[in-house]
């Protein structure tokens, strides 16, 4: 059995990304990926679905698309987060994500979205400390 060829960090990938851009989108996505780990020290950088970033911590938070014309941070579980700030601009329709379209020359509100990944990873967070399903426990009673 062949050994396999040593794979990249997600971080490494994600560096490769911001450079290979080199221009405004790899600006902004190096930007909000800072943000990100201010909000929570304890993110975590994957590498998924043939070369998107994406940022978790107990979960998907969000990831970080670029394409030509704009930086979209698609949170998994947008909708049911709270967006006082009104960041939330693209896939509003959906019952599950939410996202952030951002342009060239647009700048964000920091604090607004530092807020809105604390929040996202305390959803998170709920979710993974509820109780077992009744199926679940009854097997064990048994």
């Amino acid at each position: 059995m062949k050994k396999s060829e040593p794979v990249e960090s997600a971080s490494a990938l994600i560096d490769g990304r911001i450079r290979e851009l080199g221009d405004w989108r790899g600006q902004m996505l190096a930007k909000m990926r800072a943000l990100i780990h201010e909000a929570d020290p304890e993110i975590v950088e994957e590498w998924k679905w043939m070369g998107t970033p994406i940022w978790s911590h107990a979960g998907i938070i969000c990831t970080g698309e670029t394409y030509k014309s704009v930086v979209k941070m698609t949170f998994a579980k947008g909708a049911a987060l709270k967006d006082p700030s009104g960041l939330f601009n693209s896939s509003l329709d959906g019952n599950v994500r939410r996202a952030i379209d951002i342009h060239e020359g647009e700048n964000i509100d920091e604090a607004a979205l530092k807020d809105l990944i604390r929040t996202a990873v305390a959803l998170n967070l709920m979710g993974k400390s509820k109780p077992k399903s009744r199926r679940a426990s009854s097997k064990r009673a048994g």
